[in-house]
């Protein structure tokens, strides 16, 4: 009777202390390290975890009430790291870190695969007009600029100017590159009907990724010419270095290149196979749903692998930045902020 006592006590405080393998708890710090590919992988599919999208008001307040006991040293015993981990993860999921203001739903990292799926499969639909051609390019990069503005560094004030700037310069660059392609297409006498049809499939990529580093350098023009801070070990400013700026710049440019690869280049492939399966033959109303699921696997692949390529804050060697800065540190590297 004492040994069933004592198995349901066990039982009882291990489902009461679930995350006993959990790490400490750091208070704005990654759970997971971020030196390795597979640290930043799994840091990343928290930040874009859908289901933080269904946390009610009354759970956001609780998460946020526990990180501010946890600073104020005022935590109630038997809290565990699990539940502070979890209470972070919510809080970064759905406030702005700067602003600490609710981001519009379909704006955060956690709506960017559910909401930006469907434009994806609009993007690839066959035999696409002009008109809609254009539509869903502006769309997709209507979508990126609101997400880039509401998860942008907000410590310091930035004109609208730039921000337009960069949005015009996106949505400019992939219309044009994407009806360009398609009126080129059209026009080849080469190709097949069925060749010109999957060639069509994959003029989003390049008029989409063109566009992402379009973004990018216009909206971030002001960090080449004033560079970006860089930090020692300790997390003290060393300087602010524009050779440190174009390393994020390049970094971040690749990220976006990458991204979208998979999302628009293996559904295609993907449904070239699967369309001359009996069943779609048979049950082509069934093409539409199967591309979405399709566009939707991808788009959840892609999305934690290419943001990962990077760490968050990059690290570089002193001896490679402006002198200034080598000489302003004893440290042999210094981090800087990449950016998303």
């Amino acid at each position: 009777m004492a040994d069933t006592a004592t198995t349901a006590s066990a039982a009882a405080a291990s489902a009461a202390n679930p995350s006993t393998d959990a790490p400490p708890f750091q208070l704005g710090k990654p759970r997971f390290q971020q030196t390795s590919f597979y640290g930043r992988f799994r840091h990343f599919l928290d930040i874009i975890d859908p289901r933080t999208l269904f946390v009610t008001e009354r759970r956001l307040r609780e998460a946020v009430q526990l990180l501010e006991d946890y600073k104020h040293g005022t935590l109630r015993p038997g809290v565990t790291n699990e539940q502070l981990w979890s209470a972070q993860k919510i809080k970064q999921a759905i406030l702005h870190p700067d602003t600490n203001e609710k981001i519009f739903m379909p704006f955060r990292m956690s709506g960017y695969i559910p909401f930006g799926t469907p434009i994806v499969v609009g993007l690839l639909l066959p035999n696409q007009t002009l008109a809609s051609t254009v539509f869903w390019q502006w769309l997709n990069q209507s979508h990126n600029a609101c997400v880039n503005y509401a998860n942008r560094n907000a410590t310091k004030p930035s004109p609208a100017s730039k921000f337009i700037q960069g949005y015009l310069g996106a949505v400019i660059s992939a219309v044009s590159i994407a009806v360009g392609l398609n009126v080129l297409v059209q026009k080849a006498n080469k190709f097949t009907p069925a060749t010109r049809l999957l060639v069509q499939r994959f003029v989003p990529f390049p008029a989409v990724a063109s566009a992402n580093i379009c973004n990018v350098v216009l909206m971030r023009y002001g960090e080449l010419e004033e560079g970006i801070d860089v930090l020692d070990g300790d997390g003290n400013l060393v300087g602010s270095s524009k050779i440190a700026a174009r390393h994020a710049l390049l970094e971040t440019a690749l990220t976006r290149v990458v991204l979208p690869m998979p999302i628009l280049v293996l559904p295609p492939i993907v449904m070239s196979m699967l369309e001359k399966t009996a069943l779609l033959q048979a049950r082509p109303r069934l093409l539409l749903p199967v591309q979405s699921l399709v566009c939707l696997a991808a788009f959840g692949l892609a999305l934690p692998l290419a943001i990962s390529l990077f760490p968050q804050m990059s690290e570089i060697e002193t001896s490679q930045l402006e002198p200034e800065i080598a000489r302003a540190t004893s440290s042999r590297t210094v981090v800087y902020n990449k950016g998303l």
